[in-house]
């Protein structure tokens, strides 16, 4: 049900986007009038939650069962301090065996309240997955706001909102109502950064548990794609495997555990404090066998094939298989109700994807397997990347991919419709507004998720 406007864009973002939905090759297949309902249906749907929240288990640490029941009574004890009745059902995805599912209720009707806090769009977004509200998102409230005040939350769409003012009157959308666990005076105080939860959600319009310091080691947040690209690299005990682009670790944890901890995961990310961030979250998980780097994957490739040094830059042909989960312009995000990306910005993306990839290339053994992906809808990073690659490096193939819940590739960048079957494209719009309520969720989930783009080769 759409209760949002639809994702809000610059004018040129919003017709380059048309132009990829609306390409030659689309229209001849399948007609204007149905490639413009997509491409209507993908603005809308990008605004709005996917139906459930998915979470990733530890079953390198226990059962899948064990982490299920564990995880429902924690819920449970969450739910019996709330004022709320949340929905307890957990239920494992039916193909992918480290994946539970959680529905999410909404939109719900809940009314809106005369008395406002603001917050960032990034903020907003997280209420509408199930975080409460975190005091540095709060951008304005009411001038004598007390804790214990009941309050609705609305989401500043486009940033305009000035931290501290007392209210707000630009585009901003309601996501629930909550009550406030801070004065204003704590939240905008300027002598120290704030901390902690300035608003507990008790009547969010999408309902779905906070997870926030839930069996930390046993299930960790992920988006379905996400947890789908690990499987399609079928990382095996004992082998060296690079995550090209890794922060925040979520991927890199997840190849790890596959490995049974048994090998060589290095990750590298150019941005330092991401690197701390996989280290924690490989401690978190309990896992040994990362390494993780500071260092940017383009230069990853040494001129020396001697160098012994255990660290970046390696020699070529040093890796059993490579992730290159790439930077991309993150246009398959949800809920995401506005981007203040210029068209060069999302443009950018992809000379750097294609300098990344001729690192991979060389980086992966003969035999090895690469792995692509992004969360982004447009062809020029996905599917013209494919095209590119396949022509660029004679020995890359594309090989089927296990397991294949999503779409197949789009039509648009000259792919025969072989190579667009061993393709996984991720296309919330395809089944957006047919998805039954009634449908049961693991049939619905592999369907309504962001938008996400995997291609799997294998070097010759």
């Amino acid at each position: 049900m759409s209760i949002f406007p639809r994702i809000s864009l610059r004018p040129e973002v919003t017709d380059y986007l048309k132009s990829v939905f609306l390409n030659k090759e689309l229209l001849a297949a399948v007609g204007h009038q149905e490639a413009e309902c997509r491409f209507q249906k993908l603005l809308t749907c990008l605004s709005h939650p996917p139906s459930y929240t998915c979470v990733r288990a530890s079953t390198h640490l226990a059962p899948l069962e064990e982490i299920r029941h564990e995880l429902g009574e924690e819920l449970k004890k969450m739910c019996s301090s709330s004022s709320e009745e949340v929905s307890l059902q957990i239920l494992p995805h039916p193909r992918i065996p480290d994946v539970l599912l959680l529905p999410v209720d909404g939109p719900r009707p809940v009314k809106q309240l005369s008395s406002e806090v603001v917050v960032g769009a990034q903020c907003g977004t997280a209420v509408l997955r199930g975080a409460h509200v975190f005091a540095p998102g709060i951008v304005a409230s009411p001038k004598y706001m007390k804790a214990g005040d009941v309050i609705s939350v609305l989401s500043d769409l486009e940033g305009k909102c000035t931290r501290g003012a007392l209210g707000f009157q630009g585009k901003r959308v309601f996501v629930g109502n909550g009550v406030a666990e801070m004065d204003r005076s704590s939240i905008f105080r300027t002598d120290e950064p704030v901390k902690g939860i300035g608003v507990r959600m008790t009547e969010p319009l999408y309902q779905s548990p906070s997870f926030d310091g839930v069996l930390p080691s046993l299930v960790f947040l992920q988006n379905l794609p996400s947890v789908v690209v690990g499987h399609v690299l079928g990382p095996r005990p004992g082998e060296r495997i690079l995550d090209m682009c890794a922060a925040p670790g979520g991927k890199t944890c997840h190849i790890a555990a596959l490995m049974g901890d048994q090998g060589e995961v290095v990750a590298l990310d150019r941005i330092r404090n991401k690197i701390d961030r996989i280290r924690q979250n490989a401690q978190m998980l309990h896992l040994r066998c990362i390494k993780a780097y500071c260092f940017n994957s383009t230069q990853a490739v040494s001129s020396d094939p001697a160098q012994e040094a255990e660290g970046p830059p390696f020699p070529p042909e040093s890796f059993d298989r490579v992730l290159l989960d790439a930077p991309c312009s993150g246009l398959g995000q949800r809920p995401n109700m506005a981007s203040t990306w210029s068209l060069k910005e999302i443009c950018s993306y992809q000379p750097l994807q294609r300098k990344l990839f001729h690192a991979a290339v060389r980086l992966l053994k003969k035999g090895g397997v690469l792995v692509y992906s992004t969360c982004t809808v447009t062809l020029a990073e996905n599917e013209e990347q494919v095209a590119w690659a396949l022509d660029t490096f004679p020995c890359l193939t594309l090989q089927p991919q296990e397991p294949h819940v999503g779409a197949e590739g789009m039509l648009g960048a000259g792919l025969s419709p072989e190579q667009l079957r061993l393709l996984q494209r991720f296309s919330p719009e395809l089944s957006w507004d047919q998805t039954d309520p009634s449908t049961p969720l693991p049939c619905r989930a592999d369907r309504d998720t962001i938008g996400f783009f995997i291609a799997k080769f294998l070097k010759n």
